[in-house]
């Protein structure tokens, strides 16, 4: 569960609530196997201490997601979470629009994830679901893909039924060819209820990370019944 839009709540309108520590906590006490976080290079959501506060207060993985700067690179090494997932950031955008240039980025990137790697911490990238993305993670040496799911939910909310479909295979033969390359599959970005289960039926995929659409429904639900209800949807796709 991704956590990010908890701490959006607190930073617009300022002081200390709502908490995303709690968060992180009743999403583990409700079920979820891991919490996702980002800290964007503007703190426009999670902040420093969120993230120190955060691996105190839990006992299941930290997903640190974060740009490939320096400054990210030196935080994850301080605080050695669970895993890392390399995502774009640009300053303009809501939330994460696409994903990351691996294929033209491959020397950057290989000597970015290194240390990483070395500090004992999982290293993802978050990717479209397209060959070479796939073909140059694995090159890198990156142990796990997030597919990027936008465009699947995007064309499914619109009632694009033919280019949904045709996302969805691209979702699916990018798994296989991950699985192939030895890569561990993740996906997310997007997922709701409704459009959840041909994601998690495939038997590749091994996480997937979902945060607004779970913050969103908490606020009329709370948060224990709507990751019970995710949970369900998941866990009925892969049954």
């Amino acid at each position: 569960m991704n956590i990010d839009h908890v701490a959006t709540l607190r930073n617009a309108r300022g002081g200390a609530l709502p908490d995303p520590v709690r968060a992180a906590r009743l999403a583990e006490q409700s079920g979820a196997d891991g919490i996702t976080a980002h800290l964007r290079e503007d703190r426009r959501h999670i902040r420093d201490d969120d993230i120190s506060a955060i691996m105190e207060a839990i006992t299941i993985p930290l997903n640190f997601e974060m740009a490939a700067t320096d400054e990210m690179q030196r935080i994850a090494l301080d605080h050695k979470p669970h895993a890392a997932c390399i995502v774009p950031e640009r300053r303009e955008e809501r939330t994460t629009e696409g994903g990351l240039e691996v294929a033209a980025d491959q020397n950057r990137l290989t000597d970015f994830i290194l240390p990483l790697k070395e500090a004992g911490i999982r290293v993802s990238m978050f990717i479209a679901p397209d060959p070479a993305q796939i073909e140059a993670s694995a090159r890198i040496g990156a142990p796990v893909i997030e597919l990027h799911t936008g465009a699947y939910c995007d064309f499914h909310a619109e009632g694009k039924t033919a280019e949904r479909d045709a996302e969805l295979e691209r979702l699916v033969a990018g798994a296989k060819l991950g699985a192939e390359l030895g890569l561990e599959i993740h996906m997310g970005h997007g997922l709701t209820y409704d459009n959840l289960a041909p994601i998690a039926a495939m038997p590749e995929v091994m996480e997937l990370n979902i945060g607004h659409f779970l913050i969103g429904e908490a606020v009329f639900l709370g948060l224990p019944e709507a990751l019970a209800e995710m949970r369900r949807c998941m866990d009925a796709a892969r049954g």
